[in-house]
């Protein structure tokens, strides 16, 4: 992901993340066998605590690397973000950590966006490419303003019933490290290119773990950069990845439905997310009490 991590990089960094000190986080990338290192540029213009520790039999899925990632942080509150391309809105890290404190056993969870007018399994279709999101990118000032993001991404498919509905899948996930170690990190039996359902696996374990409290950030998020992706591209159908989960689990997927908590602002950038949101509890809300009456809505 040469392309895609400096921009992810730069979103994490202490110029761009809002209202928490560069002494306060560290990043920690996992480079999982990659064929070029990452460029020494690259790390000198984070300006904050950065790390790169060096995977070279990782294998094709991150499950590995994501765990010695998880084994390398030293804080006491570790967010994991398994795609090195998924650049991160400007008050990710201090609304992660105020959410963190709202329970003794927090489980923070993130919705996730795509950059571009369509989900990118659709990139195909509607003519979306690596030069179409540089030059999106290059006419918005976002290092200035990460949330500008917001109004040029699209409602990824694990988050696509909104804030107000249940998510497949946590973009960056937060939990102290005490309940790291319960989960035991991610399952590395989730083998398939790009790990196939393990990023949801872990979301839903992470869930279902006894006396937690689940948060989820309103107006923060991540915004993933086209890169061919073994799901966005499709290269790995839903149908593949599903049956491997249901070998491994020995049931089908479905997301955690569970009642949280929400932490954050509601900025003028995410009206547009947040009034699709509300749209979708709504008619979610209507079928779920059709379903329940045995009528059907009208």
């Amino acid at each position: 992901m040469a392309r895609e991590l400096p921009r992810t990089l730069r979103s994490l960094s202490p110029a761009c993340q809002r209202q928490i000190d560069r002494d306060d986080y560290e990043v920690v990338v996992v480079d999982n066998g990659s064929p070029r290192e990452v460029e020494p540029d690259v790390l000198t213009a984070f300006g904050g605590h950065l790390r790169v520790v060096r995977l070279d039999d990782g294998g094709p899925s991150p499950a590995a690397a994501a765990n010695v990632g998880l084994a390398e942080a030293r804080g006491e509150l570790i967010g994991l973000v398994v795609d090195g391309a998924r650049m991160a809105s400007p008050g990710l890290l201090r609304t992660a950590r105020l959410a963190a404190g709202l329970d003794p056993r927090p489980v923070v969870a993130t919705l996730a966006w795509h950059l571009g007018p369509d989900r990118h399994m659709e990139a195909d279709a509607v003519g979306w490419d690596q030069a179409a999101e540089d030059a999106l990118l290059a006419g918005l000032d976002w290092e200035r303003d990460g949330y500008q993001l917001f109004g040029v991404s699209t409602l990824a498919a694990s988050s696509g019933r909104g804030w107000f509905g249940p998510i497949g899948e946590s973009s960056a996930l937060f939990l102290p490290r005490a309940l790291w170690e319960e989960l035991g990190g991610l399952d590395e039996r989730f083998d398939l290119p790009g790990g196939g359902l393990v990023n949801h696996d872990l979301y839903r374990r992470a869930c279902e773990l006894d006396r937690t409290e689940l948060v989820v950030l309103l107006g923060e998020g991540t915004f993933h950069q086209f890169h061919g992706g073994a799901a966005t591209s499709r290269r790995l159908t839903w149908d593949v990845m599903h049956d491997q989960y249901e070998q491994l689990r020995g049931r089908a997927y479905r997301p955690p439905s569970r009642s949280p908590w929400y932490v954050g602002h509601v900025r003028p950038e995410i009206m547009g997310h947040l009034q699709e949101s509300l749209r979708l509890a709504e008619e979610r809300a209507a079928r779920l009490s059709a379903r329940a009456s045995g009528s059907h809505p009208g």
